[in-house]
């Protein structure tokens, strides 16, 4: 079963969830997306949930659904490129808000990340993040 953050309302997490599988290629272009109740039942939410995430990945050009098939991946050029470069966008912000809150200044935020780029991240394998 999948935690949810109770912040975030479920389908935005279900949506953000199937964006990174995209992006990290664990679902392709083209790839047809569990159905529905499937999806429902792996994530333990209700149905409707599901096809809200659905419709607004449909609304975004992410997703297109064919009547009687299902729901697939668009074929997009440009999806995955476009897709990592919103979320990366996305994960940007939330520091440089988190940094601004804190009170750091535009000169403070990029020695902080230059400083924080050169030590591994916790758990990761120091040759991992270099090579």
């Amino acid at each position: 079963m999948t935690e949810f953050d109770p912040n975030t309302p479920i389908y935005i997490q279900i949506m953000h969830s199937i964006r990174r599988a995209i992006v990290t290629g664990e679902i392709r272009q083209g790839d047809k997306l569990p159905s529905v109740r499937e999806q429902a039942e792996s994530h333990k939410v209700n149905p409707n949930t599901v096809q809200r995430a659905y419709q607004e990945l449909e609304r975004e050009g992410t997703c297109e659904t064919r009547r009687g098939t299902g729901t697939f991946v668009v074929e997009a050029g440009n999806l995955v490129a476009d897709l990592r470069v919103a979320m990366a966008n996305d994960v940007v912000d939330a520091c440089l808000a988190g940094l601004s809150e804190l009170g750091f200044g535009d000169n403070e935020i990029l020695e902080a990340i230059r400083e924080r780029q050169k030590k591994p991240l916790q758990g990761e394998d120091t040759h991992a993040r270099h090579s």
